[in-house]
């Protein structure tokens, strides 16, 4: 008796079986699938919604409408191929598809090495074709110009850093990524005037590097930690830092757009938006004061004689202790300064300051170690360098490109445009 309800029920489990996958596949697909497509609509900066996309493959078909902030995601049941079209008739009046062919793009089954595929799709007037060389010279020259200055602001804190303890910081990145993402959350979730925004920011920046020297640094060097030991110490803060905005902000990009900075203008040929304008304006003023700061002040003065020897500054009465503090705090504050402008140039996310890191210390390392000028004569090389070789090479490579010219320069002149020759043995 036990086998023959045993077998009644693996036939009844067998044909519930059989029938599962045409049920499935009559279902809708769960809006929590793991498995999407998705995509932003933007026109000139700003978000495009109401616009319908349908994705069509593998027996599926789902209709969607992009969102107020342009987004749309649409799940699936997996991977496959899938055609991704955009309903023209929906679109906005006075928007159009850039390529009257660009309509649809398609999903192949091969590009599903995460659980997600995006796709885009351009709108509005393509002016790229109506470009002249000259004219994309002068607008990638305006934008290396603006991304320098970018970095200038996060390497200088580097190389105070280092010119005052000796410290490669490798998590210095994380602070300007603590400012891109406080801006998102208060200039975007609160909604706060970016003005004010970006000073509340600079504040925080400002202690979080206090706090850090205050809680780690300091008591290492009491201790005596030699500099390696310290530089993976620094390491090992990047990563922890890196995962926690991770966890607490996600791996999405945090756009900036709602903060009305996305407006273009018009200077000739060069087409730049509002907030790179700002992120200019705000980063060549910083610059000045820093440099003031470090030539006209009692405060700088200490800091530049206890970056050229520590030891003879302390004999001589600096508070090398203090002078470090201060060092750090200010370093804190520009990171985070940059952070800002960064994310109004880029949008804000979890590892964007991880990602121009290597620029920053290329920059600083290009300066010449330790040197706050150099620092920015070496941003300036390295961010116009990144924009111009796009004009030559493949926008992925731009990044190679600038650590190839560090390397030709050190080849030269090995202690940088504006570093001093030391004597060795």
């Amino acid at each position: 008796m036990l086998a023959a309800l045993a077998m009644s029920l693996f036939a009844f489990l067998g044909v519930f079986a059989m029938a599962g996958p045409a049920n499935a596949a009559a279902d809708p697909v769960d809006e929590e699938s793991p498995y999407s497509i998705s995509g932003i609509l933007n026109y000139e900066g700003e978000p495009v919604a109401g616009v319908s996309l349908t994705v069509d493959g593998d027996g599926y078909s789902e209709t969607v409408e992009s969102g107020e902030d342009g987004r749309w995601r649409v799940p699936v049941p997996g991977p496959g191929n899938y055609t991704v079209t955009l309903d023209t008739e929906t679109l906005p009046d006075g928007i159009d598809l850039r390529n009257e062919d660009g309509a649809t793009a398609e999903v192949t089954e091969d590009e599903w090495s995460t659980t997600n595929v995006g796709r885009l799709f351009a709108l509005g007037e393509d002016t790229r074709q109506s470009s002249n060389f000259g004219s994309q010279l002068i607008e990638r020259l305006v934008a290396g110009l603006n991304f320098g200055l970018l970095i200038a602001l996060g390497a200088i804190g580097i190389t105070l850093i280092f010119g005052t303890t000796g410290l490669n910081n490798f998590s210095h990145g994380e602070l300007v990524t603590f400012g891109g993402l406080m801006a998102w959350l208060f200039a975007v979730v609160m909604g706060l005037n970016i003005f004010v925004a970006i000073i509340v920011v600079v504040i925080l920046g400002a202690a979080f590097g206090w706090l850090q020297d205050a809680t780690l640094w300091k008591p290492l060097r009491k201790r005596g930690v030699r500099l390696v030991p310290a530089m993976i110490v620094s390491i090992g803060l990047g990563l922890a830092l890196r995962y926690l905005y991770q966890f607490f902000f996600g791996g999405a990009i945090l756009p900036m757009s709602s903060v009305g900075l996305s407006g273009a203008v018009e200077f000739g040929p060069v087409r730049i938006t509002t907030g790179s304008l700002l992120s200019m304006g705000i980063s060549i003023v910083t610059l000045l004061l820093v440099a003031l700061f470090l030539t006209r002040t009692r405060v700088g003065k200490a800091t530049r004689a206890v970056s050229d020897n520590p030891s003879l500054a302390s004999a001589s009465g600096i508070n090398v202790d203090r002078i470090i503090r201060i060092v750090w705090t200010t370093a804190g504050g520009l990171a985070a300064l940059a952070g800002v402008m960064l994310a109004l140039y880029r949008q804000s996310s979890w590892d964007m300051g991880f990602q121009v890191l290597l620029l920053m210390f290329a920059a600083v390392t290009l300066g010449g170690l330790g040197s706050a000028y150099g620092a920015l004569v070496g941003s300036l090389v390295v961010g116009i360098f990144v924009e111009l070789s796009t004009l030559f090479i493949p926008a992925d490579l731009k990044y190679a490109a600038a650590l190839l010219i560090l390397i030709l320069v050190l080849l030269v002149r090995p202690q940088g445009i504006l570093g001093r020759r030391e004597r060795v043995g």
